[in-house]
């Protein structure tokens, strides 16, 4: 019988309940294990992770800080360009006022020019009238003292002669010619 009730004593245990030598080896083998790794790895892993937090602080205060800069360094440049776009400005007034300038000065040279060589062109007119004037006299002269030397039957080849009677006939001509420009 006494295999019996050790066989109906084993019956007895239950299946979830491992037995006690077994769970003393267990809980030991898990202490050491534990103990290893809070010994061991513990440290290591809080050092990581630590070093992970200051990374993230480093990283977070390092960008902090560029957006600072960066900002700044944004402001700066809108400043340079706001300053680049008046001085732009600034310089194509002057441009403006400068052409302006110019263009008065050349248009002032060109009328200057203009007037000078309408006073030329009067000045050579002019003399051109009176050497035409004078080719024409001495024309004129000689074809009316050849005339009226053939109407006189004389010879007119007196110089001195000839001279006063053609002053006298242009003379004349002008006269008539001033009395006709006077009635009109």
């Amino acid at each position: 019988m006494s295999q019996l009730l050790t066989i109906a004593a084993e019956e007895m245990e239950s299946p979830l309940v491992p037995p006690i030598p077994e769970l003393v080896i267990g809980l030991i083998a898990f202490v050491i294990v534990f103990g290893f790794l809070a010994k061991k790895l513990l440290p290591n892993i809080n050092k990581v992770l630590e070093q992970r937090r200051e990374a993230i602080e480093g990283g977070i205060e390092k960008a902090e800080a560029a957006q600072t800069e960066a900002q700044s360094v944004l402001e700066q440049y809108k400043a340079q360009l706001a300053e680049a776009r008046h001085e732009a400005a600034r310089l194509r007034q002057e441009a403006q006022e400068q052409g302006a300038t110019l263009i008065a000065e050349m248009r002032a040279e060109g009328q200057r020019q203009r007037e000078e060589i309408i006073a030329a062109g009067h000045t050579q007119i002019e003399a051109d009238r009176k050497a035409a004037a004078q080719a024409l006299r001495q024309d004129v002269g000689q074809l009316a003292t050849a005339l009226a030397g053939k109407l006189v039957g004389e010879s007119l080849e007196d110089h001195a002669r000839q001279s006063r009677t053609i002053d006298r006939f242009l003379d004349g001509l002008d006269e008539t010619a001033s009395k006709a420009e006077a009635a009109r």
